[in-house]
């Protein structure tokens, strides 16, 4: 089969398109035939060596690609919960090789069921983002009718779909964004949005309930920015694992007695995500945001485009083209 390898740490010229072996599913795994990936921010760090958090971790040669979407071929012998057949998209086994291939096998435990009348490019565009948007507004945020969040990054992979289960959830939505996201945003349900180049938050808003930082910029005065605005007793949370949370801006929370937190760890529920997150599709109150569709040959331009850090939504690997016979279910 072919897959995408990395054999040394650098650019988007070190992925190469290889012939491998065929994965065998063990017990508690599925073996899917992959339609679709995604490219995340994690994909290009691993590429070129990782950050410190993930460092210890990458071995070489190594396969990139946290997303998957794609067909059960086989099932591990302890396997119940899916048949062969079965739509399926999921994060499979990290560290491991990796989704930017033509079969994986992962976990069964990190797939779901695909929602129903949605396309494989479609689903590749979610789990990953879904499962950390799900923790920091859903788990750790508690988002309820009527609380007021503030999601910057709010056009980006995790930040469209944090509005999106924002709103489901009933929360007053209010997103940063570039000028030519403002009417995006708001298609997708924002309240406001405020142009991050032009106008600055922390001057417009006050009592803000949840803070979730998913801006692929890493800004310290973002977050010192929030807790000026932050309400008593209200939660920052952050998708920057690579840069904990630092005591000045501990102390300015604490001044309101709010929380910052950190998504992910032992929060994060496959489970919970991946099913609450297709159960909001089916329903059509979330929808994948994809930006543009590569096929696994130019992987290289893809990661190019994702590095720009401006990309709306998600950038999708088309690992092998949709047909008639892959009906939806």
């Amino acid at each position: 089969m072919k897959a995408i390898r990395v054999y040394e740490f650098g650019g988007p010229e070190v992925m190469k398109l290889v012939e491998v072996e065929r994965p065998v599913p063990a017990a508690d795994e599925i073996l899917v035939k992959v339609y679709a990936s995604s490219v995340n921010p994690a994909d290009y760090i691993f590429r070129e060596g990782g950050n410190e958090l993930m460092r210890s971790f990458l071995t070489l040669p190594m396969g990139l690609g946290l997303d998957a979407a794609g067909i059960v071929e086989e099932l591990g012998s302890e396997v119940t919960d899916f048949k062969k057949g079965d739509k399926v998209y999921g994060v499979p086994n990290f560290p491991g090789d990796g989704s930017y291939a033509e079969y994986i096998a992962a976990r069964a435990s990190q797939f779901s069921l695909m929602p129903h009348r949605i396309t494989f490019n479609d689903a590749g565009a979610l789990p990953s983002c879904a499962l950390i948007a799900w923790n920091g507004i859903v788990d750790l945020g508690n988002v309820q009718p009527g609380k007021r969040v503030l999601i910057h990054g709010a056009a980006g992979g995790v930040g469209n779909l944090a509005v999106q289960f924002a709103k489901a959830m009933g929360g007053y939505v209010i997103g940063t964004a570039s000028a030519h996201n403002i009417d995006f945003l708001k298609d997708l349900g924002a309240d406001e949005v405020i142009d991050y180049n032009n106008e600055r938050f922390d001057e417009l808003l006050r009592d803000v309930d949840v803070i979730f930082n998913a801006s692929p910029v890493r800004d310290e005065s973002i977050r010192l920015r929030s807790a000026d605005v932050i309400r008593e007793g209200g939660i920052f949370i952050c998708t920057h694992l690579d840069q904990p949370l630092t005591d000045d801006f501990l102390i300015a929370l604490a001044h309101k007695n709010a929380t910052g937190t950190l998504v992910g760890g032992g929060s994060i529920s496959y489970t919970s995500s991946l099913s609450g997150t297709t159960g909001l599709i089916n329903e059509g109150k979330v929808k994948a945001v994809v930006s543009k569709v590569y096929p696994l040959q130019q992987v290289a331009d893809a990661h190019r485009e994702s590095e720009t850090k401006h990309v709306r939504g998600k950038i999708v690997l088309e690992i092998r083209q949709e047909n008639n016979s892959d009906e939806t279910v």
